[in-house]
């Protein structure tokens, strides 16, 4: 296989914004979250990566914090096994300074940042699409160290086609889904329900004895896609994606013994109209809502903590084709965010209006874009990011890029109104990003992308000692580079991510927790006919728990093996061992009385599944 070489796909952008967006799902050289629309992903200014549905039945990842664990510049710390709450480090900020869009829909909760990623139901999922580095300038709020995207399953090809996946494996886990995907030519529909069970593992070691039972993890999906195309001008569609269960976790920090457990609940629902007005005029009116609610519950005593949070979204985006080189993006959005919760909050909602504009200059000489964004909250007032960057081809395989970026991060409900510890008068996080990135390719079977940035973190929000509430009292620096490899070796594949970071805090030099310095994945692949095999190494150096950087975590590597036999064309089989040396690592540690414990993550695993897709 070769690579398409970077002349070929930078005349790419102009008919793909022709092409159907549901098609372009399937595509790995084609980007959609940076500019909203459909263009090569060599044409975006974002260090980006890109996985397809082939991507994710060829790695077979058992969760989307797996599948994230390999881009670089991107760290997952999970808080023990299946289900349980990840922090999501991207280029060192933190989870709540990353966005999270299913399918152009923000999904995090309003008060607490997290986005509830680990409750994703990987077979309901078509494609996973990663911006590193600040897109507030489209975007808006909480876009500072990136955007994560996620496009729900869709259906392809003309007829019927169903699907019946089955998986077992170690800790009495269970795997089942199916699904049904068909179009006529003009409408297009996909439907999916999955069911995981797992009797997960004992999270924590030290502990009260009532914690040491196994967290049990349950999640049912759902994921609904339907389209149709009136003429060739003009389509509307909807998606749905609901993912919710149960998730059992251990507080060793509890003031007595418990068994605690929560029910879940992350849904997304948005419909579209996307016209072709003009030969220049391309529209686009999206409306969605999205709910991210959790129950958190005690067997031992009864007791339940709802948090849930439940927002409206309408976007309305203009692609404007000025001439052969200039186009402008033109765009609209408002938001509102409500909380019901058993916590007293005195205030429980709020909205926000925003404007956005881009310029995208292209020729063969060079490449700019500029983006501004204004958004007007009803909390904190005005807010006004900027972006620009600078292409320069330096020969047919080379690109050079410069950029700039600006981002902010509204606080959440919890920063301003959670009795106790919040702070009304909380400003939003602010940051400024500069990058210079390369981007080659090298031969015809090799490429190669590399970025160089650094993020100044100001007004940041933590907790204040001095006045024992919340403030913008941190600044962090963080300086970054990153690496990505793609290489064919005859029939083999690979590919190698690997990032170097330091992140400290500007006032007292400590690294920002759980932020290791280095990381390396690596990937390797070989097809033999009806047979492939493959393996995945991931090394994450030691890091700090605390931002006193007094309670260190070890680093750790890990291997995973992975097959797959096409017995026929309708029967599939997959096994894969993950953590093959059975290494004992913690990614994140919890304190019981007074000592520091590591969280226990799942030694060597394995899982056998059985795909069935019969022609109709």
């Amino acid at each position: 296989m070769k690579f398409p070489s970077l002349t070929t796909l930078l005349c790419l952008p102009l008919p793909l914004m022709a092409a159907e967006r549901d098609d372009a799902l399937k595509l790995p050289d084609v980007l959609i979250s940076a500019s909203r629309q459909v263009e090569s992903r060599t044409a975006t200014s974002a260090a980006n990566t890109v996985f397809t549905r082939a991507d994710i039945d060829r790695l077979q990842p058992s969760s989307v914090t797996d599948l994230l664990a390999r881009v670089p510049g991107v760290q997952v710390a999970p808080t023990g096994g299946r289900g349980s709450l990840p922090g999501i480090f991207v280029r060192g900020t933190k989870a709540a300074q990353t966005l999270v869009l299913v399918d152009g829909v923000r999904i995090a909760n309003a008060t607490s940042g997290d986005s509830g990623l680990q409750f994703l139901g990987i077979d309901q999922i078509e494609r996973v699409e990663v911006l590193r580095g600040s897109r507030s300038a489209i975007y808006g709020s909480d876009a500072i160290g990136g955007v994560i995207q996620i496009f729900t399953r869709r259906g392809e090809g003309q007829g019927l086609q169903p699907r019946l996946r089955l998986a077992a494996g170690s800790n009495q886990t269970w795997q089942r889904s199916l699904g049904l995907s068909g179009s006529d030519g003009a409408t297009r529909f996909n439907l999916g329900a999955s069911l995981d069970e797992t009797a997960g593992i004992d999270s924590t070691g030290p502990s009260y004895a009532s914690d040491g039972d196994h967290d049990v993890y349950r999640n049912r999906s759902l994921n609904l896609s339907l389209s149709h195309s009136f003429n060739e001008r003009f389509e509307a569609g909807l998606n749905l994606l609901d993912s919710r269960g149960r998730r059992e976790f251990d507080e060793p920090r509890g003031s007595s013994p418990q068994v605690p457990y929560s029910n879940f609940a992350v849904s997304s629902l948005g419909s579209y109209f996307d016209a072709q007005l003009t030969d220049l005029w391309h529209s686009r009116l999206e409306m969605a809502h999205s709910e991210n609610r959790d129950d958190s519950r005690d067997k031992l005593t009864h007791q339940s903590s709802p948090f849930n949070t439940y927002r409206d979204q309408v976007t309305w985006q203009n692609d404007l084709t000025i001439d052969d080189d200039n186009s402008v993006l033109l765009g609209g959005e408002w938001y509102e965010d409500r909380v019901h919760s058993s916590t007293d909050f005195n205030e429980d909602s709020r909205w926000n209006r925003a404007v956005f504009a881009q310029h995208r200059f292209h020729n063969e000489h060079f490449s700019t874009e500029l983006g501004v964004r204004h958004d007007e909250n009803q909390q904190f007032g005005g807010q006004t990011t900027w972006s620009g960057s600078l292409t320069l081809p330096l020969n047919a395989r080379n690109d050079l890029l410069f950029s700039y970026s600006e981002g902010f991060r509204a606080p959440t409900f919890n920063d301003l109104y959670y009795p106790g510890f919040s702070n009304p008068d909380l400003k939003p996080e602010h940051s400024k990003s500069y990058e210079v990135q390369w981007r080659s390719q090298l031969t015809d079977s090799s490429r190669l992308e590399t970025s160089l940035y650094r993020t100044d973190l100001r007004d940041a929000i933590s907790y204040d000692a001095d006045a024992n509430t919340m403030g913008n009292v941190a600044h962090a620096r963080i300086n970054g580079f990153e690496m990505a490899l793609d290489q064919q070796w005859g029939a083999w594949t690979s590919t190698l991510g690997l990032a170097l970071i330091d992140p400290r805090d500007r006032k007292s030099g400590h690294t920002l927790s759980r932020r290791a310095r280095r990381t390396l994945s690596l990937d390797i692949d070989r097809q033999y006919d009806r047979f492939n095999v493959g393996a995945s190494w991931q090394t994450v150096s030691s890091s700090y728990n605390d931002e006193t950087n007094n309670a260190p975590i070890g680093g750790y590597g890990l291997l995973g093996v992975r097959g797959g036999w096409a017995a026929t064309r309708e029967l599939r089989l997959d096994l894969k061992l993950d953590n093959l040396l059975d290494k004992r690592y913690s990614r994140n540690l919890y304190n019981y009385q007074g000592n520091d414990y590591g969280y226990r993550e799942e030694g060597r695993t394995w899982l056998l599944s059985l795909t069935w897709t019969p022609a109709l």
